[in-house]
């Protein structure tokens, strides 16, 4: 991953949002994501290891190698893994677009919530499936901000996202990338695509969704980016401020919110 992509920034409220993030969406998305045992399996874009934390303990019989270009992050995501006291995976600072490992190197490939953030996700895909061993698993995992659906409507909460949107854009990022994962796998060569939807719906019956993912997930995603949209004179800053009221309004006992995370597996 690199830096100029990551518009949340790195910072302490950042850190403990991927975590719920990682903790709320477990379940959906990584209810498959499994490894064979004895796998070596590079990690790549591992941020402060909020995935790491889920990932390797339910392959406790794989190792793994996480990478992340920023090196705050590593040392974040080593703090993380020591007070969890998860032992089968090395840190290490890399980029993913030069990766400092031979060809056909891993078993295993996991790639999450990183390609939305890279201007060039093919060029990255081609540099994993370089160090991925023929036969070997790839697994990638985005969202997309043009699959939020919620209720009650409101154009201020439209607009408050696409801020968002154009940001990313802006940074040579792309939001909504889930949708793409299959040509994007394809493109870069990779044999036996498969992408699914994983959807996480959340009504006043799924309060851990309503806590979890509503609130502390992706209204406090777009919250985050405030100070950029406004300075930039996307939104009036009253205007923004309606659009994450009433996405925290979605949380309420008659509010419904809906969003579609991507999956796809592969192999070299």
């Amino acid at each position: 991953m690199t830096h100029e992509g990551y518009i949340h920034g790195y910072n302490d409220r950042e850190m403990v949002r991927l975590n719920d993030q990682a903790e709320t969406l477990d379940r959906i998305i990584h209810n498959d994501t499994y490894f064979n045992p004895g796998s070596l399996v590079l990690e790549a874009g591992c941020g402060v290891g909020a995935q790491t934390r889920i990932i390797a303990p339910q392959n406790r019989e794989a190792t793994f190698i996480s990478i992340d270009i920023s090196a705050d992050s590593i040392s974040e995501a080593r703090k993380q893994l020591e007070r969890s006291r998860i032992t089968n995976v090395e840190l290490r600072q890399a980029d993913i677009y030069d990766l400092p490992f031979a060809d056909e190197y891993f078993d295993g490939v996991m790639v999450c919530f990183v390609l939305e953030h890279l201007g060039d996700p093919v060029k990255a895909l081609i540099e994993l499936k370089r160090v991925l061993k023929k036969n070997g698993k790839m697994i990638v995992i985005e969202g997309d901000h043009g699959s939020a659906f919620f209720y009650p409507e409101s154009r201020f909460a439209r607009l408050a996202i696409d801020c968002q949107v154009k940001l990313q854009a802006h940074n040579g990022g792309n939001c909504n990338i889930g949708r793409a994962l299959y040509p994007l796998m394809t493109s870069a060569g990779l044999l036996h695509v498969s992408v699914t939807p994983r959807v996480v719906y959340a009504d006043a019956s799924k309060p851990e969704l309503v806590e979890g993912f509503i609130k502390s997930t992706f209204t406090a995603m777009i919250e985050g980016i405030r100070d950029k949209a406004t300075k930039e004179g996307m939104m009036d800053k009253d205007d923004f401020d309606k659009g994450i009221h009433d996405l925290y309004r979605t949380s309420e006992p008659d509010g419904v919110f809906s969003y579609t995370f991507f999956k796809g597996f592969a192999v070299k």
